[in-house]
């Protein structure tokens, strides 16, 4: 399996010049007449189809920064405020743009979103400045996702669209049967170079809730006792795209890339830090490679109930329309909070775009390596 170039993503140009282009807009435009940010309104290609992604070779920014970060976390920039949100989670930015960031300061930002998980902007003006600048920004961290089944921004299938609005229900409806909206989750986790970093942009948000929870599956893994982690760290388990694509193609969606499955270590080792970190999820993993089905799922419920609720490990965010949030989906795993009223006239909006970036194939402790 040597590494090769993956598969390019078509351009906006290219993807217009398709004759036949079927996009499905999924949200009312009269219900949008004077929204500034109508150019993001949620969209669905049904036309475009992806092949199977291929090796790649990645390097994790972080591994070229300085551990003191001097020009990212300039003691003499009187305007910048960082803040540890949690001990071991969890770090807030303020006074500075991401948009005027240097290389350099992005090399340490990877570093200092590996060692704290999730590092949450506030002030920001990256909303405003244009897709391709959007785009550009996060190819600087690995190459972009395009997700399989997901709503999009017209023009630019790699901005995966975040909207719960009156006049789309879908996300609320999905999860209408359950006790509680709370699904944690690694982005894409089942894919065979799984994301690294992900950037979470919000246009609109409702007066009150909507937060985001993240826990870090590094003091998870730490908290575990030392039999379990040995056990632990000499096993795979199977991570799959194939229910989040069979519920897709259930509900009338188009799948533009067939689903895969990977078996990922339980515990995988982060390039820049070194950190030793739990790498399963409610949301995508299925079993543990090599154990009977009953002791593959004993273990697993133990280490969802842990990730979930082990609140002494877990930040949980307020969002407003100039916050962005980096985090790293190799050392944590989040939720979305859905607990806002979508028909209340003040509060039935969410509105935002999630750029995925691809990182290296999962290698966990003694050089034990993914599978597929």
């Amino acid at each position: 399996m040597a590494p090769s170039v993956a598969q390019e993503i078509p351009s906006e140009e290219s993807l217009h010049e398709i004759a036949d282009l079927k996009l499905n807009r999924a949200f009312d435009p009269a219900q949008h007449s004077s929204y500034k940010y109508d150019r993001y309104l949620p969209v669905y290609d049904e036309t475009t189809k992806f092949p199977p992604t291929e090796p790649f070779e990645f390097v994790d920014r972080g591994t070229k920064a300085d551990k003191a970060k001097p020009p990212l976390l300039n003691p003499h920039n009187s305007k910048l405020e960082v803040t540890k949100l949690t001990p071991r989670v969890g770090t807030e930015i303020k006074g500075l743009q991401l948009s005027e960031l240097t290389d350099v300061q992005k090399d340490e930002l990877a570093l200092l979103i590996a060692e704290r998980g999730v590092v949450v902007f506030r002030g920001q003006d990256f909303k405003d400045i244009g897709i391709e600048k959007q785009k550009e920004f996060g190819s600087y961290f690995g190459r972009l996702h395009v997700h399989p089944v997901g709503a999009h921004v017209e023009g630019a299938i790699e901005l995966h669209n975040i909207y719960l609005g009156p006049d789309n229900l879908y996300r609320a409806q999905r999860r209408s049967s359950k006790l509680t909206t709370t699904g944690y989750h690694s982005d894409v986790s089942y894919e065979h170079q799984p994301p690294g970093i992900t950037i979470l942009t919000l246009l609109s948000v409702p007066s009150t809730g909507g937060d985001t929870g993240w826990v870090s599956q590094v003091a998870a893994y730490e908290r575990i006792s030392d039999p379990i982690k040995k056990l632990l760290e000499g096993l795979r388990a199977e991570h799959s795209g194939f229910p989040q694509a069979e519920g897709a193609r259930r509900d009338g969606k188009f799948v533009r890339r067939e689903p895969v499955k990977s078996e990922h270590p339980i515990v995988r080792v982060h390039p820049a830090t070194g950190q030793k970190a739990l790498f399963v999820n409610p949301g995508f993993t299925k079993k543990i490679i090599d154990l009977k089905d009953e002791e593959s799922e004993a273990l697993l419920q133990l280490l969802f109930k842990h990730i979930s609720q082990s609140q002494d490990v877990q930040v949980r965010v307020k969002w407003d329309d100039q916050t962005v949030s980096l985090w790293d989906n190799r050392v944590t795993a989040h939720t979305a909070i859905s607990d806002y009223d979508v028909d209340g006239e003040k509060e039935g909006l969410m509105h935002g775009f999630r750029i995925t970036t691809l990182a290296e194939k999962p290698v966990g402790v003694d050089g034990l390596e993914s599978v597929w």
